[in-house]
């Protein structure tokens, strides 16, 4: 799983902020490291100089092979909670996804059926 993080010029620690990140969400999103080629974090600051109640936001984005990237948010009062709110989001998300490609019995759908021609 490769890991990307994006930041607006008001985060600080911009590096460790990438390792802590990036460890965060492989632990959360274990389950799934087959599933995730690519996982983008979009971290900003709305007030940037004023303190505010939920100015900091985690955007994050996960790229799954073969299927439509995930996209959730979440904002909170720092950082780490917006990124611990996002990587739940995503997590729930990721199990929607996933459950969506099986049936009520666990077995697979029409939906993660490869998409060529019978036969082949």
């Amino acid at each position: 799983m490769q890991f990307q993080l994006n930041t607006d010029e008001n985060i600080q620690g911009r590096e460790s902020f990438a390792d802590w990140i990036h460890g965060e969400l492989k632990a959360k999103l274990a389950r799934f490291r087959d599933q995730i080629t690519r996982v983008e974090a979009h971290l900003s600051d709305a007030s940037a100089t004023r303190v505010g109640e939920h100015d900091k936001r985690c955007k994050l984005e996960a790229r799954l092979a073969g299927r439509q990237p995930v996209l959730v948010s979440h904002d909170a009062a720092t950082v780490a909670d917006a990124v611990h709110g996002a990587a739940e989001k995503l997590l729930r998300a990721l199990d929607s996804a996933s459950g969506k490609l099986r049936d009520a019995h666990g077995r697979e759908t029409i939906r993660g059926a490869d998409s060529g021609a019978p036969g082949e």
